[in-house]
């Protein structure tokens, strides 16, 4: 474990990445919020899913995931249609126009950090990458008050990562 002074810095360098998070908000077009660019990346890489799953991995309410959805929805980027299997639940799908959203987003955010981590090699890059990757992990698995929750319990183990190659605009 590490010593206390260790943690300390962390969560100073943790606050710090909100200046690395307003940069990837101001690269968004002014009708795509960060919500919307998330429930587009979450379609793309799990697919089709009911509302309730995608409330699910976004971690907020149904009440803000719902938001988001209509958003994206009035502007034609996710499409709402009957599960088959349950007639009441809708099926949201990310549409073609959704996707070509995505790929831009995605374009500028990826141009946004080559411009800013120039001078870093492509293998600082990928440790950071890794140590975000395993952070990100210990979180899910053990939520912020450090226990581990039984629904994730199998999935705590180290390096264990099972979105590392997610298109994540934000």
């Amino acid at each position: 474990m590490a010593a206390r002074s260790q943690y300390e810095e962390l969560a100073r360098q943790l606050s710090a990445v909100g200046a690395v998070k307003r940069g990837l908000v101001r690269i968004l077009p002014a009708e795509c919020p960060g919500g919307s660019a998330t429930v587009l990346t979450l379609l793309a890489k799990y697919g089709e899913m009911r509302i309730t799953r995608l409330a699910e991995l976004l971690s907020v309410n149904m009440s803000v995931t719902s938001r988001h959805v209509t958003h994206a929805v009035e502007n034609g980027w996710i499409e709402r249609f009957p599960d088959p299997e349950d007639k009441r639940s809708r099926i949201l799908r990310l549409t073609p126009s959704g996707a070509e959203l995505l790929d831009e987003l995605t374009r500028r955010t990826t141009e946004m950090f080559a411009h800013n981590l120039i001078d870093w090699t492509d293998e600082e890059v990928g440790q950071l990458n890794t140590l975000l990757s395993r952070l990100r992990d210990s979180f899910s698995c053990r939520g912020p008050g450090g226990r581990t929750s039984g629904k994730h319990s199998g999935d705590c183990r180290a390096g264990h990562v099972d979105d590392a190659h997610t298109r994540t605009p934000l």
